[in-house]
């Protein structure tokens, strides 16, 4: 299996994981020194358990049905070392049963360690408008 291949399947796993609300599932595809630059709440994680405590907060603030669907998948893999970038509509169900989502622009590196593909970087964004200092959550692609 080429390594464009197993990051492909890598990242499928790690959306059904998010989609089944699996926090386990996730963290297991993430390397110990984990640094992420994600959307909510701080500037930036350091580490499976800054992380792992984040996706168990944000995994509350939806508790119905997730939606986590990417489009536009590119992947660039050598033999050690690969990145990735899509676009994803995600989001979930509130306390009120409103489903609340939006598109928002997402990135990871990935290295192998021991023969298996860890996700080393994260980066998850949505636009601003600059003149406003509001976020563009109702653009789409």
């Amino acid at each position: 299996m080429t390594a464009h291949t197993q990051i492909q399947n890598l990242i499928e796993t790690y959306r059904q994981a998010m989609m089944a609300k699996d926090v386990d599932k996730i963290m297991a595809l993430y390397a110990d020194d984990i640094v992420s630059f994600d959307a909510v709440k701080a500037l930036q994680f350091k580490g499976k358990e800054a992380y792992r405590a984040h996706w168990e907060d944000c995994m509350k603030m939806c508790p119905g049905p997730h939606i986590f669907d990417f489009q536009d998948i590119r992947i660039e893999a050598s033999q050690e070392i690969a990145f990735a970038h899509w676009l994803a509509h995600c989001g979930g169900t509130n306390d009120k049963g409103e489903t609340q989502a939006c598109w928002m622009r997402g990135s990871a590196g990935y290295r192998q360690e021991d023969g298996v593909w860890r996700i080393v970087h994260e980066h998850w964004s949505a636009p601003f408008d600059m003149e406003k200092g509001t976020m563009l959550f109702d653009l789409k692609p």
